[in-house]
């Protein structure tokens, strides 16, 4: 009995500290549940509707994500970012949005009205289009350079979310300005957007461009495309008779070639 004695003690001792571990582990009791990370409440809302958050020191896409009990995909797709994306301090982080549900009287004598904030899937974007003619060829719109019809006009989110495409106009609105192609309720993402020139014209700004867009948000993006240059000299009439140029050209031509000769012919004599 002497000899079991110190054994039992050490045994007992093994065993309540198991149960110590165990009691501060598991996420069923109570101290266990003060070890696991609970997310923090959802800030409220702003007036359009968007939850946002402002970005703290050491803060990180993922930890923001764990912070409200977000899947970090979501609040990748919620800001467009990527995987490699990285967040600084004072950066504003969309968590979300939300629409106020039309009020609605409770069932009984009671006559009190309750409105309930209802999370909504995330928002959309919208791109506007303006292929201008660039008559100076600056690259750079005028209030006098308006719009160029025929082209076309497309945009496409990286990851395939949507596709579209269409016309260029050059009609103006009431306030006198150019009517623009617009693509709207475009889902959140990263968009390429390009032009197709007319016939008769040449581009004078890049043909495509990479953007992103956040909810709410419309992208104003100009392309600009110059005339095909008509200066120069014309070799034919519009009725496709030979011009007087040509006949000029063609006199200069042999005069050119007689006074070639004349010297070929001197050269030799001497």
């Amino acid at each position: 009995m002497k000899f079991l004695r110190p054994r039992l003690g050490v045994a007992l001792t093994a065993a309540l500290l198991l149960l110590a571990v165990w009691t501060l582990s598991a996420p069923g009791t109570a101290l266990g549940s003060a070890f696991q990370a609970t997310p923090q409440p959802t800030p409220t809302a702003g007036a359009d509707g968007r939850i946002l958050y402002t970005v703290q020191a050491n803060d990180t896409p993922w930890g923001i994500a764990a912070q409200f009990g977000m899947e970090l995909t979501t609040l990748q797709n919620l800001n467009g970012w990527g995987s490699d994306a990285v967040v600084v301090p004072g950066q504003v982080v969309l968590l979300g949005t939300a629409s106020q549900q039309e009020p609605t009287a409770t069932a009984g004598p009671t006559t009190e009205v309750v409105a309930t904030l209802t999370p909504e899937t995330p928002g959309t974007g919208s791109i506007c289009v303006l292929l201008f003619d660039d008559v100076n060829g600056d690259a750079t719109r005028q209030e006098t350079e308006f719009g160029i019809a025929g082209g076309q006009a497309n945009v496409n989110e990286r990851t395939g979310l949507a596709s579209r495409t269409a016309a260029t106009e050059s009609a103006l609105d009431a306030d006198g300005e150019p009517v623009r192609t617009c693509f709207e309720e475009l889902p959140l993402g990263e968009y390429t957007v390009s032009v197709a020139i007319p016939e008769g014209y040449n581009p004078t700004t890049a043909p495509n461009i990479t953007i992103q867009i956040a909810p709410g948000q419309t992208q104003e993006i100009n392309f600009g495309a110059q005339a095909s240059s008509s200066s120069g000299l014309s070799l034919s009439t519009d009725e496709g008779r030979p011009s007087p140029v040509m006949g000029l050209l063609g006199i200069l031509l042999l005069l050119g070639g007689a006074g070639l000769g004349f010297y070929t012919l001197q050269i030799r004599r001497r």
